[in-house]
């Protein structure tokens, strides 16, 4: 049965290329990124999947005023399997973000176009490879008539490219049923082109703006004013405290401990000869889930009662984003071991569960005791120019997740 299964995908080249043809065609841009949303994106997916024999697709749409239609739409399919009491979902985002400079591109970003292995086009990694994968599996059970062991479920979901507000959080709050605590969950949106890395874990992240404020005069008097670039000056150096405060590791992550640097820096004054009565700069925090970063915070607040005592400034914080990691999936959970397995299988590669430093959706299953998995095999170039896809890796994946299935 599995290698029927299996057999099938692999033949299916020409339904890679044709599915992410209608796809990348219709640019499905939040209005955050300047668009209308998903809506025509979905529709037209709805018609292909109606026209390959599958399920009923149900749609869970989050309200949003900004886009013509007024919603932002999440679409569920669910074939059923032996166990109608547990689901595997592959849950993949409809939207994409802009294609930046055109002149950087060799074609039209909303033209498909094929070269061998690869297809080009904005969106055809992020996320429309996953899409496809899911949609490949589906389609290879209605052409075998199979009955997997549990259901087959896949989630398209919106908005996953600014903030998943409207998509997957959406869902995952007003599913009304759609996820029980037995299913098992993969998110085909992040990976490596090894395919080896299994994202389990995630950083908390703190990005904090620190403002700086003095008084501004002539450089050839610095006694009437108050120097803010000095004093922005020692906080920054003060900043790599951290790393000692909170110095534990966890050799899941990679690196393996919290990281706390400075980055951007806002310019000041626009002449040499003028002492700045203003400064601003910015920290980005990547922090282990054990800590709190309210703890964080406050450090950060000592150091800079310490600068306003040295230097007579006055120190304020704005929060630009501050997320509390979600749960680890546990390295043992059914989702990562049939994952690996899969992996070890198709690809013949020696995958690990791995934590980032960044966020992904799969926090808001986590957060709601949903154990889920992060994974593709992808080539690392979303949002650039000349965006590319496997049609290779495309199916594999496909295949990893019917061995998911059928485990």
């Amino acid at each position: 049965m599995l290698d029927d299964l299996l057999a099938h995908i692999d033949g299916e080249r020409e339904a890679v290329i044709d599915l992410q043809r209608e796809l990348t065609a219709i640019p499905a841009l939040g209005p955050d990124n300047g668009g209308p949303g998903e809506r025509e994106k979905a529709d037209r997916l709805k018609v292909l999947l109606a026209g390959m024999g599958f399920p009923e697709v149900r749609e869970i749409n989050a309200p949003d005023p900004r886009v013509p239609c007024g919603h932002r739409p999440n679409l569920a399919v669910v074939m059923p399997g032996a166990d109608t009491s547990r689901t595997f979902w592959v849950i993949s985002h409809l939207d994409i973000v802009p294609p930046g400079d055109r002149a950087l591109w060799k074609n039209d970003p909303y033209t498909l176009s094929v070269d061998g292995d690869l297809v080009y086009g904005r969106g055809v990694e992020d996320n429309q490879q996953a899409v496809v994968s899911s949609i490949l599996l589906g389609r290879a059970i209605a052409a075998k008539k199979l009955l997997p062991p549990m259901n087959y479920g896949m989630l398209f979901v919106a908005d996953e490219e600014t903030g998943s507000k409207y998509g997957l959080d959406y869902v995952a709050a007003h599913h009304d049923g759609l996820f029980s605590k037995d299913d098992l969950f993969l998110v085909p949106d992040f990976g490596l082109p090894t395919s080896e890395m299994v994202e389990v874990a995630e950083k908390s992240m703190l990005w904090l703006k620190v403002i700086v404020e003095g008084r501004q005069c002539h450089a050839s008097t610095p006694a009437e004013g108050v120097n803010t670039l000095a004093a922005a000056s020692l906080f920054i150096l003060k900043i790599p405290k951290l790393y000692d405060k909170f110095g534990d590791k966890d050799p899941l992550f990679h690196p393996a401990n919290s990281t706390f640097e400075p980055t951007k820096k806002e310019a000041n004054v626009e002449n040499i000869n003028t002492i700045p009565g203003r400064d601003v700069f910015y920290v980005d925090c990547r922090v282990l889930p054990h800590y709190n970063l309210d703890d964080v915070l406050a450090a950060i607040a000592g150091y800079g009662k310490e600068v306003e005592e040295a230097c007579g400034v006055t120190v304020s914080y704005e929060i630009v984003q501050k997320e509390q990691a979600a749960p680890a999936t546990d390295v043992s959970a059914t989702i990562v071991t049939r994952v690996m397995d899969g992996i070890r299988q198709v690809y013949g590669a020696d995958p690990k569960p791995m934590g980032i430093g960044g966020g992904t959706v799969a926090a808001y299953l986590r957060r709601r005791g949903y154990p889920a998995v992060v994974w593709a095999t992808l080539e690392h170039n979303a949002h650039q120019p000349n965006e590319r896809s496997s049609i290779a890796k495309t199916i594999g994946d496909a295949k990893v997740m019917a061995r998911v299935l059928y485990s």
